[in-house]
This record gives C-alpha cells, sequence and structure tokens, in this order.
C-alpha cells in the first residue's frame, strides 16, 4: 500500500479535481480521504466532487462549518479537532492499493488547533508506510515563486515531491503560461506529472474518467 499526499501552492489551484484525476489513473484500488473539510454549512465537499467525477470511494473525517484555514475554523466554532498526527495510522491501515490525500489549502495551512500540518502528517506516515507528494500549482504569473516556496518547504522536512501538476491549464493560454510550463520543471527540478485543462471539473463523470489519463502525458490538454 501507498500513500499519496496532494498538497498545493494556494487554494484554488485545482487540487480537488487534480485529486480526482489522479484517483481516475492509478491502478488497482483507490480510496481518496479528506482528512479536514471547511465550509461544510456551505455545502462545500471535495470528498462528494471526487466521488462524483470518479465514482471511487472516498472518505471525509473532520468537517468544519466556516470556509476558513481548519484551525481558524475549529477555533471560531468552538469545537476541539483531531491533532493531525492521530490520522496517520489509520490512513496506513487503509485495506486499499492506494491511499490518495487531498490536503486543504497549502503545505503550511494548519490543520488542527496546535499547528499541525500536512509535513507534520508526512513525517509520520513515512514511518508506517511509502509516501509520495504531489504539488499542485497554478499556470499563471506568481506560481513559480509560490512552487519553489512549496517545495522548498517540503524538502526543509526531508519530503522530496514525486512531481508538480498544473491544476488548471486555460483554453487560451499566454506569454506567462506557456514559459511557465517549462520554467516549473527548471526551476523546481521536479517533473511535471499532468497538466489539467480549465474546466475539468464540469465534465461528466464519464467524460473525466476516459480524459485524465490524457492529461498525464504533460502537453497543454483539450478537453
Amino acid at each position: 500500500m501507498s500513500v499519496v499526499l496532494v498538497t498545493g501552492t494556494s487554494t484554488a489551484v485545482g487540487k480537488t479535481v487534480a485529486t480526482a484525476a489522479l484517483a481516475a489513473t492509478v491502478s488497482g484500488s483507490v480510496v481518496v480521504v479528506k482528512p479536514v473539510q471547511t465550509g461544510a454549512a456551505d455545502g462545500d465537499s471535495d470528498a462528494r466532487e471526487v466521488a462524483r467525477l470518479t465514482g471511487v470511494e472516498t472518505v471525509e473525517w473532520t468537517t468544519l462549518d466556516e470556509p476558513l484555514a481548519p484551525d481558524t475554523a475549529a477555533r471560531r466554532q468552538g469545537v476541539e479537532i483531531p491533532r493531525v498526527a492521530s490520522y496517520a495510522a489509520p490512513l496506513a491501515d487503509l485495506p486499499h492499493d492506494t491511499v490518495v490525500v487531498e490536503g486543504a489549502g497549502g503545505v503550511l495551512v494548519r490543520l488542527d488547533t496546535e499547528g499541525g500540518t500536512l509535513l507534520d502528517l508526512a513525517a509520520v506516515l513515512q514511518a508506517l508506510t511509502e509516501v509520495e507528494v504531489v504539488v499542485v500549482t497554478s499556470a499563471g504569473l506568481g506560481t513559480l515563486n509560490h512552487t519553489e516556496l512549496t517545495v522548498g518547504a517540503l524538502r526543509s522536512r526531508g519530503l522530496e515531491p514525486s512531481g508538480l501538476v498544473i491544476g488548471s491549464w486555460p483554453a487560451d493560454p499566454g506569454l506567462a503560461e506557456l514559459c511557465n510550463l517549462e520554467d516549473l520543471p527548471r526551476v523546481t527540478g521536479l517533473p511535471l506529472l499532468a497538466v489539467v485543462p480549465e474546466g475539468a471539473g464540469t465534465l461528466d463523470p464519464e467524460a473525466f474518467r476516459a480524459a485524465a489519463p490524457g492529461w498525464f502525458r504533460v502537453l497543454p490538454p483539450q478537453t
């Protein structure tokens, strides 16, 4: 069994759709886990969206009402939430070939009220099972800085990411996007694993599952 941790360089970079694309393309049995979901009062559920697009099993553990960072949402709601490290053993015990874990926001977002982050979860998981980290990033201006900062934070904890995924590739890319397609691997030293087209999350499930393998050919994709 292996665990794939999916993190983003920020919010709204296409992390949930990228998570779904990964889940739709891995072989063997797969489950997607969202350890902490915020915005539940507004009906937000990344796990439910992944399940809709892929049909794979999904699990959502801790839910918080407001669409904020988990530690902030928990404090405002006046609830205690599990320490992020406590998710490691349940994740490692799941009876699937691959467990895909979607984080919340960026890699340093606090997932509990004691400051625990996805980095802390990864460190504990490494002692229990094989762990990979995939970084989802944006295509446009600013992405080089955000991506290098994220990759640097991972490497500072001894975590070498498997690669990058561009979470939303525009239908009409400009000069910045086209340059970043080459520059992201150059500045990070990581392979570009996939390029997911803008609007991929609006595809019907059958079309999404059929198209997802092609997004991992690292060419500007077409829906």
